[in-house]
């Protein structure tokens, strides 16, 4: 059987034959998820080094952007919409809350 899973699947959701083969390609999907995340922390905290000042931390239009984009590569991919914007809108709202925290350090 052809796996047509994408490349960073462990394996395709319909080759899985029962809830524990399922919830193990959920977890490795989360470990995957969560070391992009980290790795998108990073330039989280490269911008707060980069930022002159703390109110260019928060940057509406560029929030407003990032969220399009995301809903557009969404529908794209057969994620739903209803799962995309939310989930993003809540990332970037935590990734501004860590990057103001990076950019006050700057100044101890």
């Amino acid at each position: 059987m052809q796996n047509d899973a994408p490349h960073y699947a462990p394996v395709a959701a319909s080759d899985c034959a029962d809830m524990g083969a399922l919830r193990a390609a959920i977890d490795e999907l989360d470990r995957h998820l969560v070391a992009l995340l980290a790795v998108r922390q990073t330039y989280m905290e490269r911008a707060a080094q980069l930022k002159p000042r703390r109110e260019l931390v928060r940057d509406e239009a560029r929030v407003e952007e990032v969220v399009s984009r995301v809903v557009a590569e969404a529908a794209r991919v057969g994620l739903s919409p209803a799962i995309a914007e939310p989930v993003w809108r809540t990332l970037i709202e935590r990734c501004i809350a860590h990057e103001l925290e990076a950019f006050d350090r700057r100044a101890l």
